[in-house]
């Protein structure tokens, strides 16, 4: 058994993450699982269903160690064998029976129990991939299984963001271009937007970019995109953000399937550490595949009872097929427009049952002036505080802090004042 360990120690257990933690998603494998007891067979089942296990082929089978040998005697083995013990007299015997039969390359990853005296040491030696001390949850089966990936390939997985709005006319794409901005520049994370409204999406034009190619010329090839390919389709917007642009063209109906997408996605998530979906405001099984299968989703509102409804509907849904991810977070736009009747932020937030991440204020000369500009937000006021709040909203849906650098570049604006004002004031005795 060929397989990734942990640093040789004998520590049983490292303490739990915590619960917002980064998952990267499990690539197309087979898992098998050999369970004692029924509670852990069914936390695998519904690990199965989990949106990061959504490629993975996991069966689920009972009787343990010896059920797995009794199996692999006259079956190959899988990509992962999940085993559950319930003792550790035997269990060391139990690998090294396994391992005659186990072929190379098959990870191995052993549930045990906190009465397991076992030095995590002789696991190793055996090749076992991991151990989790039980009783364990949906959420340590699929940590434990995507983590075996993760962390073994030396391959970066990206982690995607999808902004969408609860109503069309929201401005959702202009905040998904800001905070991807923030991301990039303030945040020094390589990042790419995509634009998924194909026919009327204005990312270009927010970016000042009016590439030749984009997200249509991978999409329609018959051959899967590779990395050279997306390297090709990107338009570069600043030395860490690049875009993938959307043709808005009506030359031709874009009907797509639940799946149209993945291929993109899963090509740049292996080059790109984060990736901001630019989601239209439509109900299809392409557009909720690509907010489920997000690893966090920002719903755009505004203060209006239309907007309400949907966002409440949104959060329902996406919580609902999303259970062991952190629930997605709203914020309001525009809010304050001049003399239009307006939910407060306080109302809406206790008819959504959870409070908005940013409260955007409505600021037509501002956002008007960056969209006709082709500019964003920060590069036409660096110190508004609407620019603050798309670092912030970087910040809670990345989990990354501001670079030192980036904090320095903050003052950049105002670094000549400075100067000229110790240039010219002289020193204070």
């Amino acid at each position: 058994m060929i397989s990734r360990t942990r640093k040789d120690s004998e520590q049983e257990h490292d303490l739990a993450p915590p619960a917002d933690e980064y998952i990267s998603p499990a690539p197309r494998v087979s898992v098998q699982a050999f369970c004692a007891t029924v509670a852990t067979a069914t936390t695998v089942r519904s690990a199965s269903e989990d949106r990061r296990l959504g490629k993975v082929h996991l069966s689920v089978h009972m009787g343990g160690i010896a059920a797995a040998i009794d199996t692999y005697h006259k079956a190959p083995t899988p990509n992962v064998i999940m085993l559950e013990t319930e003792g550790s007299s035997d269990m060391l015997d139990g690998l090294d029976e396994l391992a005659t039969v186990c072929d190379a390359g098959t990870r191995v990853v052993v549930i045990g129990s906190a009465s397991d005296v076992t030095p995590y040491r002789e696991l190793v030696r055996r090749g076992v991939s991991d151990y989790v001390v039980g009783p364990v949850e949906t959420l340590d089966v699929v940590r434990a299984i995507c983590s075996l990936f993760s962390s073994s390939e030396a391959v970066a997985v990206g982690r995607i963001v999808a902004v969408v709005g609860a109503k069309g006319g929201v401005g959702s794409s202009t905040v998904a271009h800001n905070v991807a901005w923030a991301i990039a520049r303030d945040l020094a994370l390589d990042s790419v937007v995509i634009d998924l409204d194909l026919a009327f999406g204005t990312a270009g034009l927010d970016y000042n970019q009016d590439p030749i190619q984009g997200i249509a010329n991978a999409l329609f090839q018959q051959d899967r995109p590779d990395s050279a390919l997306m390297e090709r389709l990107l338009a570069k917007c600043s030395d860490r953000l690049s875009l993938l642009a959307a043709p808005a063209t009506l030359e031709q109906v874009y009907d797509f399937g639940a799946d149209a997408f993945d291929a993109i996605f899963d090509t740049l998530r292996m080059t790109t550490p984060c990736i901001v979906l630019d989601v239209p405001h439509q109900w299809s099984a392409w557009t909720k595949r690509a907010l489920v299968g997000a690893d966090d989703i920002l719903i755009v509102a505004e203060p209006d009872l239309a907007n309400m409804r949907n966002a409440k509907n949104m959060l329902s849904v996406l919580k609902a097929a999303r259970p062991n991810d952190r629930p997605p977070l709203y914020c309001l736009n525009q809010v304050g427009m001049h003399k239009r009747p307006e939910i407060t932020p306080r109302e809406f937030a206790k008819a959504i049952e959870s409070q908005p991440i940013a409260t955007i204020p409505f600021d037509s000369k501002m956002f008007g002036t960056a969209a006709n500009n082709g500019q964003m937000i920060q590069q036409i006021s660096a110190g508004h505080r609407t620019t603050t709040m798309f670092l912030q909203m970087a910040q809670r849906l990345t989990g990354h802090a501001v670079t030192k650098r980036s904090r320095s570049a903050l003052l950049a604006p105002i670094m000549p004042i400075i100067n000229k004002l110790r240039a010219g004031g002289g020193g204070r005795s």
